[in-house]
């Protein structure tokens, strides 16, 4: 059976993942399901989502990338928005579990000054959230693709990834972290 293709969009809060995750699943032409942290997380009972009960989310969270190792092994493709930063294991474990799988390694970019705005019009998220996270996203560089979610259409960038999504032997982000953290 064919692996299913991820489609792995990292970028700091309000950067534009899930609108653009939303966008790619109207524009492919073929169904891209997606799997995000919210939704995961949402799978968790309430009474577990604060104090020291918080670890089982957390616990529960760190395996979902074996969710989507999981889809892609049977075949179905995904796109996935996430958030990697400085001091944790998840971008390593992730890397570690998805190696093998075509993953397509997508960075969503966005000006500062549009990030602040964004963050205002939103009204959910904590000011400078996004802004405090820009120098920590991991990786800085290793991506198959960088889309800028403000200089560009949601549809634009959606056309550059699916274009992209098209040559899975292409994708070498993965594989080039996956070099690196072996010993």
């Amino acid at each position: 059976m064919e692996k299913g293709r991820i489609i792995l969009l990292n970028g700091v809060s309000s950067s534009g993942k899930t609108s653009l995750a939303s966008k790619l699943q109207d524009q492919s032409p073929y169904p891209i399901y997606r799997m995000d942290v919210d939704s995961f997380a949402s799978m968790t009972p309430e009474k577990f989502n604060h104090g020291k009960d918080y670890y089982v989310q957390y616990k529960f969270l760190s395996k979902m990338f074996h969710a989507v190792r999981l889809f892609s092994d049977m075949g179905f493709d995904l796109v996935v928005p996430c958030i990697f930063l400085e001091g944790g294991s998840f971008l390593e474990d992730c890397v570690t579990l998805l190696h093998a799988n075509p993953v397509l390694f997508v960075h969503t970019a966005c000006p500062t000054q549009e990030l602040r705005r964004r963050e205002t019009q939103r009204g959910d998220r904590k000011a400078g959230e996004a802004e405090s996270q820009l120098d920590i996203l991991v990786p800085q560089d290793t991506y198959d693709i960088t889309v800028d979610t403000h200089a560009l259409s949601l549809e634009e960038c959606a056309d550059k990834i699916l274009q992209m999504a098209n040559s899975p032997e292409k994708f070498s982000a993965f594989h080039t972290l996956w070099a690196d953290i072996q010993p």
